[in-house]
């Protein structure tokens, strides 16, 4: 909570109550910002059924593609670029779309990707929640998958996502990739946001 204290010292010439006033307004306006900033980092999934915060680090941006719903910028660790967060709904089985993410993925020694992946399962707000780890080789399509174009490939990238089961609208996919060195950087702060899911206040 902010308070705002006024001077008990009695106005003398040169310091008027309209001085006062205005310090005291600016301050409040500073704090609603500030304020109103921190919130915009919430967002809903399933149809507004569920609440997710992000660290207020990252932005918000427009999405690239009509199929993402909700899209963040995370910033980059040092040099590196900054990482991507996707969030959508979408239809196959978890398996399906692990395998998918496995895929997108080669390793430098020729090992396989299915090795290198750590999945693991969680419950938070009576849904189940599938994490998923995978470093490698990032094979990038920067127009979206179905928009054609030429792969890039990314060397030394990572990817953290979470399938989100809700009980009614379906699966929810949180998809945070990037150069290895921002991923690991913003790694608590993803599995925060994600063990923060809440109901929706409606």
């Amino acid at each position: 909570m902010v308070k705002f204290v006024l001077s008990q010292e009695p106005f003398s010439e040169g310091k008027s109550p309209m001085r006062f006033l205005t310090f005291a307004l600016l301050a409040a306006f500073s704090f609603i910002h500030i304020t109103c900033a921190a919130e915009q980092t919430s967002f809903t999934i399933a149809d507004g059924s569920f609440s997710l915060a992000a660290p207020e680090a990252w932005q918000q941006v427009q999405p690239r593609s009509r199929i993402v719903e909700t899209e963040f910028q995370i910033p980059g660790d040092g040099d590196a670029k900054p990482g991507r967060l996707t969030v959508m709904g979408a239809g196959g089985t978890v398996s399906a779309n692990i395998d998918r993410w496995r895929g997108q993925f080669t390793q430098p020694d020729g090992s396989d990707t299915k090795d290198k992946t750590s999945v693991k399962s969680i419950k938070m707000a009576g849904c189940s929640i599938t994490l998923v780890d995978i470093p490698g080789t990032y094979r990038d399509m920067p127009g979206g998958p179905f928009a054609g174009g030429q792969a890039i490939q990314r060397p030394n990238y990572r990817m953290l996502a979470a399938i989100i089961e809700t009980p009614e609208s379906g699966n929810y996919f949180l998809k945070f990739y990037g150069p290895a060195a921002t991923v690991s950087k913003h790694a608590a702060g993803f599995q925060k946001m994600i063990e923060g899911l809440v109901p929706a206040t409606k």
